[in-house]
């Protein structure tokens, strides 16, 4: 009888105490996993440092696996930090963590792992995946744990990536994940979270933005109502997002809020609350978990930030690849730079980046 082959796996170590469980699950499963912790922004940051990396190795050796540290800060550079300062100059909101998941996690480290002749990529979000037994095509699913459900950062990952990729957290809690990293003795188990932004640590986007881009950086301007009239004058529009209320230095009777950002006129455009509230939205570099478009007018869930709890609407084919989701009811605070993701329940269908709202 011959001996039973072992899976191997690359599990993507963060030095968190998710990942850090998910390679321990995988251990448990009697898989051969290799940890890897990508090396991406810098000192000061308090995510994939090399002050994590010196943690996820402390629980590789734990795990007995092997270890290995790359080094992408270069790419990181290139691929997510300065696309990142460049969308808040052109008056958008980005999202650099699904740049993140896209390029490093799901691409350098997927390539990673075919060279190491691995079944393919573990990583410790919160996010299922389900095999259509029709099909055989895998769909991806929101995490048990409403709290902690990733899948929303994930809507650009297709099947090709889909079938190389595992969430051995997606069946579990944070609270269970925890527990489980104390049963095990791993050195992460009582790690705080960081919240932030992994290369803004502080939380200071505009100064970060100002240092990345220092010469592009447009300078002073209006703030206008959205007849044109001059309200004020503001510090560069890299300072603010749709939906902002805080921070505008105007005096009002009635609180006023960002409807607009203008690159183009170096104008922030406010508003009250219901100028914030559009039916329609345009979204822009569509695209679908199952490789291709569901039929026009299919209903869906659409979530237009990662807290958004979702709005029923309709997704209709638009030109140059666009979709536009007309919803139910008014939604609030549509802000070009962030995703749009649509969910047929539990399950992504897809998503893309959010052009504009409106006709």
């Amino acid at each position: 009888m011959s001996e039973r082959i072992r899976p191997r796996w690359v599990v993507g170590m963060s030095g968190g105490v998710d990942s850090s469980v998910a390679a321990a699950l995988l251990v448990e499963q009697g898989a051969e996993v290799i940890g890897v912790t990508m090396h991406l922004a810098g000192s000061q940051s308090r995510c994939c440092s090399l002050e994590d990396a010196d943690d996820a190795r402390r629980v590789a050796d734990q795990l007995g696996i092997r270890f290995y540290v790359a080094n992408y800060k270069d790419r990181f550079r290139e691929e997510v930090i300065l696309p990142f300062a460049d969308a808040y100059l052109a008056g958008r909101t980005p999202i650099p963590c699904v740049a993140c998941n896209r390029h490093f996690k799901f691409r350098h480290l997927v390539e990673r792992a075919k060279a190491l002749g691995t079944a393919g990529v573990a990583t410790g979000h919160y996010a299922r995946l389900a095999l259509d037994p029709e099909t055989g095509e895998r769909r991806l699913l929101r995490g048990v744990d409403p709290g902690k459900d990733q899948s929303y950062f994930l809507f650009d990952l297709g099947q090709e990536q889909l079938r190389r990729i595992a969430f051995p957290l997606g069946d579990l809690t944070k609270d269970e994940v925890r527990e489980k990293a104390r049963e095990l003795g791993l050195a992460t188990a009582d790690k705080p979270e960081s919240q932030e932004i992994c290369f803004v640590p502080d939380g200071d986007y505009a100064r970060a933005v100002e240092e990345l881009r220092p010469a592009a950086i447009p300078g002073a301007g209006d703030i206008v109502d959205g007849s044109g009239r001059k309200l004020g004058r503001h510090g560069g529009i890299h300072r603010f997002t749709v939906g902002q209320r805080r921070g505008l230095g105007l005096t009002s009777a009635e609180p006023r809020y960002v409807c607009r950002l203008d690159a183009q006129t170096n104008q922030v455009v406010v508003g009250d609350a219901c100028d914030l509230e559009t039916k329609s939205a345009w979204i822009e570099e569509v695209s679908w978990t199952r490789g291709r478009a569901p039929q026009p007018g299919r209903r869906a869930q659409v979530k237009i930030r990662h807290q958004h709890p979702g709005a029923e609407g309709t997704l209709e084919p638009g030109p140059n690849g666009r979709v536009r989701v007309a919803f139910a009811e008014p939604v609030r605070a549509v802000a070009p730079g962030q995703a749009a993701v649509f969910y047929d329940g539990d399950e992504v269908l897809g998503g893309g980046w959010i052009a504009g709202s409106g006709p």
